[in-house]
Parts: structure tokens; sequence; C-alpha cells
């Protein structure tokens, strides 16, 4: 197959890609740019399995089929409230995948130096390649194996505890080794004095010494980072994901992975810096700090509790003109979604004013809570942004609450000494009457206590989001 095939099918990929990410800024066009991405990458698989240099095409289709099959299966079986682990662990194949193509290159670049100058000829596939470059063009490319490997490494680990932790299979609190900022500078260090080995002799043991250095500040870093930063440190080990394809697309001169490394890594970092913004932390304190850190002793909480039947919130809600819901991660655990659909088609047949709040970081995944809304038919109109509602809780008779904490947390701006302070939060309390739906009187996935739910106008509205819901969609008249 010519080049000029292969080049006009990645261009056509790579716009696709674009349009995808366009698209994906908004929910009503969001659907359509699943589906440019789709084409898209079928059109770049194809195109990859069948050009210029392309060889062993059985084994490639059997590894498309089965990889194929896995992620059907996948898709069918894991719920909404696991997409952020999942994420996570796809995030993780992609780096392990760009370790994996730099050691294969460095193989290839070891062979066509152990092959004699009048044989080099007789050589294909990527090494045929190779053997055309000159010596400074091999240098850089040691420079961009020793980027992708050290990038995928990174990313591979610290995906992996990131899954782990949104999994619950890993403490969600943040742990780091004794001296663990040292640990990690000294692990960076020794990365880069590894790549001056490894560029001036291309030696293979600096490579696999840089490789598990980097293993170990992916798992370190990780680890370091507590429950509430999870939805940055998802964006951010997606930006890393995207780097690492571009640095292998350097290095096999394919300008599709350049391209698509590019936009997923600088989407991934801006996603991240937006998300910080919105938590009034820079990326910088959520990367080496994490989350957690306090100057003192927290503020004292006075009162209690206090619970309120199925009956006292539905006489509330009869009685209300405006109402905001506030949906949390204990809203996608519950799969409540569909209950709390249900509960605003009822109340607005019934003339109410009803919109929905949502936190940049609410759930464990950005943009969570909006698919979860959107696969419940709420309409988009009535799901407005933190910045866009904020002002308009003073004049809202209920703010309903479910499964939320750290998002609408009034320490944040009431307890200098918490560990989210300076934190924006929904600031709900506000409102003439607040409704918490939880569990139990748990202090949630990040561990600070609430002041919310000790507050005069609060009232828990205890167990499961979807039974309570249901138990409450008859008695709304």
């Amino acid at each position: 197959m010519e080049y000029g095939f292969t080049t006009a099918a990645y261009v056509v990929a790579a716009v696709l890609f674009i349009q995808s990410l366009g698209g994906l800024s908004g929910q009503e066009s969001a659907k359509r740019a699943v589906w440019y991405g789709i084409v898209g990458m079928g059109i770049a698989v194809l195109a990859t399995v069948i050009g210029p240099g392309a060889g062993n095409w059985l084994l490639s289709v059997l590894m498309i089929a089965v990889g194929g099959a896995i992620g059907y299966v996948v898709a069918q079986r894991v719920q909404m409230t696991e997409m952020p682990q999942l994420v996570a662990a796809m995030h993780s194949l992609v780096g392990l995948a760009a370790v994996f193509i730099g050691y294969n290159a460095h193989l290839e670049a070891a062979l066509v130096a152990a092959t004699p100058e009048d044989q080099r000829n007789l050589l294909e596939g990527f090494a045929a390649i190779l053997a055309h470059k000159s010596p400074v063009e091999l240098t850089i490319l040691r420079v961009e194996v020793f980027l992708g490997v050290f990038i995928g490494a990174v990313t591979f680990t610290g995906s992996v505890i990131a899954y782990g932790k949104l999994a619950g299979k890993v403490d969600g609190v943040a742990k780091k080794l004794p001296g663990g900022h040292m640990l990690n500078a000294g692990a960076a260090l020794g990365s880069l004095l590894m790549l001056v080995i490894y560029l001036q002799s291309g030696s293979a043991m600096a490579l696999i010494v840089m490789t598990l250095l980097a293993f170990f500040i992916g798992y370190h870093l990780i680890m370091g980072i507590g429950g509430a930063d999870m939805p940055v440190v998802v964006s951010m080990l997606n930006s890393y994901s995207g780097w690492a394809a571009a640095a292998i697309g350097f290095s096999l001169s394919n300008d599709l992975l350049i391209v698509v490394g590019a936009l997923v890594g600088s989407s991934g970092a801006i996603l991240s810096y937006i998300m910080c913004k919105a938590m009034n932390r820079s990326f910088v304190s959520v990367i080496l700090g994490g989350f957690g850190g306090t100057t003192g002793p927290a503020m004292e909480i006075s009162g209690e509790q206090i619970a309120i039947d199925t009956e006292g919130v539905a006489a509330a809600l009869n009685e209300a003109d405006s109402i905001v819901i506030i949906p949390g991660y204990g809203m996608a655990v519950a799969q409540a979604q569909q209950a709390v659909s249900e509960l605003t088609r009822k109340l607005r047949a019934r003339g109410k004013n009803v919109r929905f709040a949502i936190h940049p970081v609410a759930g464990r995944l950005p943009g969570h809570m909006n698919v979860l809304l959107a696969e419940a038919k709420v309409p988009y109109d009535i799901v407005l942004e933190m910045d866009e509602i904020n002002e308009d809780f003073p004049s809202t008779d209920v703010a309903i609450v479910i499964g939320s904490n750290d998002i609408v947390n009034p320490a944040a701006q009431e307890d200098p000494n918490s560990p989210i302070a300076g934190m924006p939060v929904l600031e709900c309390w506000k409102a003439k009457q607040v409704f918490v739906s939880k569990r139990g009187q748990g202090t949630g996935y990040s561990g600070i206590e609430n002041p919310l739910f000790y507050k005069e106008n609060t009232r828990m509205f205890y167990g499961d989001a979807k039974k309570s819901l249901d138990a409450l969609l008859p008695l709304i008249d």
C-alpha cells in the first residue's frame, strides 16, 4: 500500500479526533462526538494494518479481534459507577504499551548496530528504517525512546494505583514513605543520570534502571495523593498517557500517533488545570503534596445531625417553588439517577423551578455527574455549573444533596485549618432548607467532617439514595 493512502487516512482520522474532542465539550453533541472518535480510530487502525511496512496480518487481525472482544465484554459489564476506575485502567494499558514499544525500538536499534554495514540492506521493517538514519538521528531516537518509556512507566504504575484507590482495593488515604519528596526527587535525578548514560552508550541496563525508577515514581506519587484529588489524578494520568503516545509516535515516525498523543496530552493537562483552579489548588500542590495536609487543629463542630423522614421531605418539596439538586458519587453508587430524573419530572410538572448544581470535581471522574444525568434523560438546560448557580442559593427554597460531601462543605470557607480550606464549594447551606441524602453518619471517601450536616436548616435523609427516592416519589402530588 502506498504512503499517500496512509497519510491521507491519517489526516482524515486526525480531523475526526479533533471533531470528537470538540464535540465532547457539550452534552448535546457528545454522542455524535463519540462516533467521530470511533470512526477515526477505525480508519487509523485499518490504515496502519494495511499500510507500508505492515506485516504479520494474520497475527494483527487476531490481536484486534481478541482486544475488541475483551473491550466489548468489559463495556457490557462495567457499571457507570465503575467508569473512573475503568478509565484509570485504560491509562495503565497505554503506559505499558509505550514501555513495550520503546523497548522494541531499542532492540531494533541494537540489531542495526550489530549488523555489518554491507548487510544492512537485508534488514526489514523498522530496523530497515533505522539502518538509513544518521548518528544524530539515532541519538534523537534514543531521547524519544527514553522519554516514551519514562512517561509510559510512570503512567502505568500511577494508573494501577489510581485504579486501586478508585475501586476501593487500595486505601484512599494519602500515604508516603519516610522522606517521600526526597525519594521522588532522587528517583527523578537517577532517571536523568540514566538518560546521560543511555545517550552516550545506548546501554540496555541504563534503560532498565530508568524504567524501574519510573515505576517507583508512578507508584509513590499516586500513593501520596488522597481520595479527594482523584478526579485531578485521573485527568493528569490521561495527559501523561497522551504524552507517552506522542513520544513513541516520534520514535516510530508515526504522524497520527504524534497528533493524537499531543491532543490527549494537552487536553488532559488543560482539564487538570481547570479542575485545580476549581479547587483553588495549584497543580504542583496536588501532584507533589497530595490531599489532606493541615496547618492546625480543625474547627470544632457543635450541634447534632437531625434526621427527617420521607413524609417530611415530601411535604417540604410540595410546598417549595425553587429546588436545587446537588448530585455526588453517592448517587452513582446507589444508581439513583433514574429516580432523581423521575423526581425532577414530577416536580417540574407541578410548575416548580428545579435545577441541578454540578461542582467541577463532583464524583471521581471529570464530568461524571453530567454523564449520569444525561443517561437518565435530565434536560441539559437545567444542569448548571457551580459558578452559574452559587449566587441563587439564598433564594432557593430547598436544596437536596445526594451523596456529596466535600463539594458542599462550608469548612472550605469557615475553617482555615481544613484540608479543603479555600476550595470553592456549592453554598447550599444558604438555601432555606437543606436535605442531605446519605447512607449514614460517616465522613465519606475523603474522611473530612462536614459542618453542613449540623446546621439548623439541614436535615439528614438517611438511607440508600435510590430506595429513599423511590419511597419519596409517590408522595409528590
